[in-house]
């Protein structure tokens, strides 16, 4: 497999949209990280609060990931990302107005990382559905790589600086460095042209979302979507997993800030360091990826992040019989490390044997898959705090790391030897 390019190789419209995706990213992961902060040291809540928290905030991927992606395959994937931006921007302004005043409680702050999450679902849907239309499916795998490898810096650093701000200097001014994120993130995309494949050195394999024929109705094409997704032998499965991946992680997260704190004696600094850990991981597994892909098979290294992410559940599940935050941080290095080439291969996989007339949608069901499921799992991890205890909170996630585990090592995805060939325009 050859080397992957620099990035100033890949076409200039691709570095604008990477740039973008970087201050999104470093911004969504901010305000992230300071939301359980800010709800667990500034308003006490509980750890069933901050599950009930994280089920708001990524709710709006379950409730509005498909039709966000019909309006993507409807309209100009740049001018729903550039309006996506500025949504998030102004939950962060008004969520920042409540701090100065002393206004906050945890339904403003729930209501507001509810909307900055539909801002989200919509930039996250359209993105990978722009990509092909600006490089040439021979680089589809290094485009995807050089978004991933802006994804691990911003999850690397996103919740350390979080956490940091949050304890050293207090939480306005972390929201103030997300606001001015999230509007730098709006204004790179404005460098794009407007019909982005056109000019971008990408072969004409499909025309621009906006002359392409319209389906009668919503549902419709709704439906079309998910029937690619659940038809496809290699996708289905992928699907599934990331179903059961995603319910895991976020019965974890629901509950890891209030647990970090209570059980781990980690201050806010702490825990943004743990979690800043997980981004080191993802940066870890992005750069290594070109190297590995070198030596495993494309089946190989999607397998790699249900494997790593079952290791890692292990080590967290330990935490309970010996609290250690150095442990729990290599646990969340390894859920970074693995689980990024699963995203990498799974997204160069998509794109490749999706017709472009459906990738919106398509990966707007996988989206819906991968973080519809987070609210699930929040709402999952919260009940069993308030009910049982945060010790089966990590015990219910373990078990969940385990099926998905099973799932795809029962695919034929795994059987996969190299990126299949693109099906470009075709039905």
């Amino acid at each position: 497999m050859p080397v992957p390019p620099v990035l100033s190789s890949l076409p200039a419209a691709f570095r604008r949209l990477a740039a973008s995706n970087l201050a999104a990213q470093f911004s969504e992961q901010m305000a992230l990280a300071a939301a359980p902060l800010v709800a667990v040291l500034t308003l006490g809540a509980t750890a069933a609060q901050t599950g009930a928290l994280q089920a708001a905030q990524t709710l709006p991927f379950l409730l509005l990931s498909l039709p966000a992606g019909v309006l993507a395959d409807r309209m100009s994937r740049k001018a729903l990302m550039t309006g996506a931006e500025c949504v998030r921007a102004a939950s962060l302004l008004v969520l920042l107005a409540l701090l100065w005043m002393g206004a906050l409680n945890l339904t403003w702050l729930a209501a507001l990382g509810f909307l900055g999450a539909v801002g989200t679902v919509a930039y996250n849907v359209s993105a990978p559905a722009l990509v092909p239309r600006l490089v040439p499916a021979r680089d589809l795998a290094n485009a995807n790589r050089w978004l991933e490898l802006a994804r691990s810096c911003a999850f690397s650093a996103g919740p350390a600086a979080g956490g940091a701000l949050v304890g050293w200097m207090g939480a306005p001014i972390a929201y103030v460095l997300a606001t001015t994120l999230s509007l730098l993130a709006a204004v790179c995309l404005a460098g794009l042209p407007q019909e982005a494949g056109s000019d971008a050195g990408a072969p004409a394999r499909d025309a621009p979302p906006v002359a392409a024929p319209l389906r009668p109705g919503i549902l419709a094409q709704l439906r079309e979507g998910a029937a690619f997704v659940t038809a496809h032998a290699l996708l289905r499965p992928v699907l599934i997993t990331a179903v059961f991946f995603n319910t895991a992680w976020f019965i974890l997260q629901a509950v890891y800030v209030a647990y970090a704190i209570d059980r781990l004696g980690l201050s806010a600094t702490g825990v943004g360091i743990t979690l800043g850990v997980y981004g080191a991981g993802m940066l870890a597994g992005a750069l290594a990826a070109p190297w590995l892909a070198r030596r495993l098979s494309f089946g190989a290294m999607i397998a790699a992040g249900p494997l790593t992410a079952l290791v890692a559940s292990g080590i967290l599940l330990t935490t309970l019989a010996y609290p250690s935050g150095v442990w729990a941080a290599l646990g969340f290095f390894l859920f970074g490390a693995g689980p990024i080439l699963w995203t990498i291969t799974t997204t160069t996989l998509r794109q490749a044997v999706t017709p472009n007339a459906l990738l919106g949608r398509v990966s707007a069901v996988i989206l819906t898959a991968t973080f519809g499921a987070r609210p699930v799992g929040a709402l999952i991890g919260a009940g069993l705090a308030a009910r049982v205890g945060v010790e089966a909170c990590l015990w219910a996630s373990t078990a969940g790391f385990v099926i998905q585990f099973l799932v795809l090592f029962a695919s034929p995805v795994l059987r996969l030897r190299s990126q299949p060939e693109s099906v470009g325009a075709g039905a």
